[in-house]
């Protein structure tokens, strides 16, 4: 074979093999594209090296929550997007690109849907950062940070881990009746729904420590929860329920 053709020949693979590197190379760092979960390479922020879940499938985790906003309006994301403060995202440290999350507002019972777009947040024990509108979906604007509860959704937004097949909601679920500023107060009421036989306890919020919640339960469905509540509607006009 003459020196030109075999020059050419053992270049051609070796552009191909570089070819595909590049693809692959500039996936992994712009993110989600086309629809499918990317981003689970390893990354380390501030010395500490994260290594993403390949799966969202089952997760769930009960944690406190932030949420940022003007400052980052319009920059880039890491999955390469634009942050929209008034889109419905997210950012966590491990979750794929792409996952939907359920979130619940432990202090209020607000629910939204998020999807992951980014990474963090990296301060303290936080578990996730919302964007500005689902801050305010949940309620949360003024406190900054509430304690949330996160579950992964499926096809068509539903719990599929954690669904019963009539659809009915499976894990800890308790009945808030009241929140008092004095201990006593609740003391009081919560001792008298235990004479009446329903478990009861007193939750405290973790941030401020102020308020004391008083909550009957725990069920272990949201239905036989929602049922109890609505006996006690009538007695207690502010009641709902809340997934721990």
């Amino acid at each position: 074979m003459p020196p030109q053709k075999l020059s050419l020949a053992l270049l051609l693979p070796l552009v191909f093999t570089l070819a595909l590197a590049g693809c692959s190379s500039k996936e992994d760092s712009v993110g989600y594209l086309g629809g499918r979960y990317r981003g689970t390479k390893s990354y380390t922020v501030r010395g500490k090296t994260y290594h993403p879940y390949k799966s969202a499938r089952g997760y769930r985790e009960t944690g406190t929550a932030s949420w940022y906003g003007p400052g980052f309006h319009g920059k880039r994301t890491s999955n390469g997007e634009r942050y929209d403060q008034n889109a419905m995202t997210a950012a966590h440290k491990l979750l794929p690109f792409g996952t939907r999350l359920r979130v619940t507002n432990l202090d209020n019972g607000r629910v939204t849907t998020v999807r992951i777009n980014d990474r963090g947040p990296f301060v303290g024990t936080r578990i996730i950062d919302l964007s500005k509108a689902a801050a305010r979906e949940l309620g949360m604007i003024q406190k900054g940070t509430v304690r949330v509860q996160l579950i992964a959704l499926g096809e068509g937004n539903r719990e599929a881990e954690i669904l019963t097949p009539d659809g009915d909601m499976l894990g800890l679920f308790y009945i808030q009746i009241g929140a008092f500023r004095d201990i006593y107060r609740a003391d009081r009421l919560a001792t008298f729904m235990r004479t009446k036989g329903y478990g009861c306890r007193i939750a405290r919020h973790e941030r401020t420590r102020q308020d004391y919640y008083v909550q009957l339960g725990p069920y272990l469905s949201r239905s036989a929860a929602e049922k109890v509540g609505r006996t006690l509607r009538q007695s207690f006009k502010e009641l709902f329920v809340i997934a721990e």
